[in-house]
């Protein structure tokens, strides 16, 4: 159980200003859940094997194809500036 006096302490320590009615509210939140926490602990563990995640999860990636873009005028006009056949960016090196 936590009380009054550990929620101001945390909330000082976040730099967080409460005011008194959310005090009492995260104090009982946070009551919940390390009352949770304490449940969790009573289960046998012992045989689970440690995980990131509940489900495994892939990243659904298509596989890198070179081709040539099809009409580099079309491409070239979309560009904010460009010099001749080239996009122009602003210099951000020093020579």
């Amino acid at each position: 159980m936590i009380d009054l006096e550990q929620v101001r302490k945390v909330a000082h320590l976040a730099r967080l200003a409460l005011t008194s009615e959310e005090e009492q509210q995260f104090t009982s939140q946070l009551s919940s859940i390390l009352d949770y926490v304490d449940q969790l602990k009573e289960l046998d563990t012992e045989a689970v094997e440690p995980t990131t995640r509940a489900i495994e999860l892939n990243n659904i990636t298509r596989p890198d194809a070179l081709a040539p873009f099809g009409d580099r005028e079309v491409m070239l006009n979309c560009a904010p500036d460009r010099e001749g056949d080239f996009f122009k960016v602003p210099k951000i090196l020093e020579e």
